[in-house]
């Protein structure tokens, strides 16, 4: 297509928001988020697909002039067949708009506007959204709120309009993104505004891990307006629990994102409801909702919200003096009957334990500071390592896509151990694997008295934009003391974990017991499916240099050092290839 039929072709068309304000006209009562399709677009050219440097440097040049020309009709066709000819994908396109250095503001702004409102195809309006999404006004919501419409804009929309009014960019995300049996219901009670109905279902819903993810959590909080939602008087206990619960699933360290650093009242939230948790009885249930938010506070991303100086403190000594009293006292601390099921006594320690760690007298914690936290039992969550440099969580700033390292590997197995030979760590791992949102990785080497961390690297193939951490040095006695004290602190362990624990210590002491078979020992760990059933993995190598795995689940009864002994016992007279219980 010639450029004078392209020009013809685009000012002969509709722009989209006009496209997409008729249809909304037309059918109200359609879900507003995403739900229609683009009209047909003409045939472009074909492009090269231009990345990276490349495809930055395209971007730039393209619309470098326009950011100090005259906006004339002329000068917008040329835009839009700039654009549409640009020999640069469309994800790429987007990216490089979202990086470029935009000298004048305003001019930029102006430009985003222009192809939001009058751009004919998707190419135009996209970078137009792009450049919204970095410079947008709270004038440019209704026009964004008629495009959300559109079913292949809907992404980009979302993301210039979530800072503009991030309730709107919820609703909207919830009704196009959530349809399941379990949630729809509170989400059409949102849509409909009738607060009695969005309360009677927010006290229904359910909301484990497996019903709501960090994302979605998110979503409903903005919705909610929370602070505003627990305003009321009376308070309502089962709404106080239930708002306690959101927050920690919006608080969830394995989501692949921290979303609650992007909850635009998380602050006023937590503060609501701490200030309300007094309405809370004492019971099991609700000591498990106020630790859980009170460890966020502690370590977590609660810690690095935009606080007011001493806010966060206030709010964790209003949560410790509530659960230090006699009433929750007993419910924290009382251990369970002595026929109470596996989960119950895992529930129990999990209480006991994260009270003692986020309100237990200990020592000021010194520059580095190291603790193993786990969530709540029943959510089935991983264990992971957290670092308190200076007072303040690592990785929620440094990294952000998922929880710290496991235990096993970080204390147990003493990777954080410093000696003159540099070592590379993994402190933190992706929720969605390395390969895909990265890992956290430092260099970890003793010089002389002094321990440093250095050299930070994030594995992966997305890039970050957290900040790089800068380059920590400790007092190697002090260093290696708090090592000492992380990797001995094991109250917070079940009779599984304990278990694998000391086999897995066990088992790497005695490679003996494994080549007498032919056999290498891997690892011994905890079901994540059930936790007091421990798994140990080994593989036979063969001549041709294949592996073949074995996954082992010996008998889970008897305490921990029986089990350990028994299983010892077991792989030193029988070939483990033999075993009934294995799988490969």
């Amino acid at each position: 297509m010639s450029a004078p039929q392209e020009r013809a072709a685009l000012t002969s068309r509709p722009s989209l928001y006009s496209y997409a304000l008729r249809l909304a006209q037309e059918q109200p009562d359609r879900p507003f988020g995403g739900g229609h399709p683009l009209p047909d677009e003409p045939p472009g050219p074909e492009r090269a697909g231009l990345r990276g440097e490349h495809a930055f440097a395209a971007v730039e040049v393209a619309l470098a002039p326009l950011l100090a020309g005259p906006d004339t009709p002329a000068a917008s066709a040329e835009l839009h067949r700039c654009l549409v000819g640009l020999p640069v994908d469309d994800g790429p396109l987007v990216g490089a708009v979202l990086t470029m250095d935009l000298a004048d503001k305003a001019a930029a702004r102006a430009i985003g506007r222009h192809l939001t409102r009058t751009g004919t195809t998707r190419r135009p309006v996209s970078v137009g959204l792009a450049l919204l999404r970095r410079l947008g006004e709270p004038e440019d919501v209704p026009y964004l709120k008629v495009l959300s419409g559109l079913r292949q804009l809907f992404g980009l929309v979302m993301a210039a309009l979530e800072p503009l009014d991030a309730r709107t960019a919820a609703l909207r995300r919830l009704d196009a993104q959530v349809h399941s049996p379990e949630t729809r219901p509170l989400v059409d009670a949102l849509l409909s505004g009738d607060r009695r109905e969005i309360r009677s279902r927010l006290i229904r819903q359910p909301l484990g891990p497996r019903t709501i993810g960090a994302r979605q959590a998110r979503w409903i909080a903005e919705a909610l307006g929370l602070p505003a939602l627990l305003s009321g008087a009376p308070v309502d206990p089962r709404l106080l629990a239930q708002a306690g619960r959101l927050l920690s699933r919006v608080a969830d360290q394995h989501a692949d994102r921290p979303e609650l650093l992007s909850l635009s009242e998380a602050t006023a939230a937590f503060d609501a409801l701490v200030r309300r948790a007094v309405a809370l009885p004492p019971t099991v249930e609700h000591a498990v909702v106020l630790l859980s938010l009170a460890l966020d506070l502690h370590s977590g991303q609660a810690h690095v919200l935009p606080w007011r100086t001493g806010q966060r403190e206030q709010l964790l000594d209003t949560l410790g003096a509530l659960i230090l009293y006699p009433e929750w006292t007993s419910t924290v601390r009382t251990g369970p009957d002595a026929d109470a099921t596996p989960a119950v006594r895992r529930r129990a320690v999990w209480l006991r334990h994260t009270a003692e760690q986020v309100f237990g007298a200990a020592e000021p914690p010194g520059r580095l500071r190291i603790e193993v936290a786990l969530p709540d039992p029943d959510d089935a969550g991983r264990v992971e390592t957290r670092f308190l440099l200076d007072g303040r969580p690592l990785l929620p700033e440094a990294f952000g896509h998922g929880p710290g390292d496991d235990p096993g590997y970080l204390l147990d197995r003493g990777a954080l151990r410093a000696t003159a030979e540099p070592r590379e760590v993994k402190l933190a791992e992706a929720s969605c694997t390395e390969g895909c949102c990265g890992a956290l990785w430092v260099t970890v080497v003793r010089a002389d008295d002094t321990v440093v961390w250095r050299d930070w690297r994030r594995r992966g193939a997305q890039p970050s934009r957290s900040p790089e951490p800068p380059e920590y040095r400790f007092e190697a006695a002090v260093y290696d003391a708090e090592l000492t004290r992380a990797s001995g602190d094991h109250g917070w362990e079940w009779p599984g974990r304990t278990t694998a624990r000391l086999l897995d210590s066990a088992l790497r002491a005695r490679p003996d017991l494994w080549t007498r078979w032919g056999l290498t020992f891997l690892s011994a760990y905890t079901d994540f499916r059930d936790p007091e059933r421990v798994v140990v993995t080994y593989a036979e190598h063969s001549v041709d240099g294949s592996r073949r795995w074995f996954d082992w689940r010996p008998a889970d009864d008897g305490p921990p050092a029986e089990r350990v002994a028994r299983t010892l016992r077991r792989i030193a007279e029988e070939d483990p290839r033999t075993y009934e219980e294995y799988r490969n």
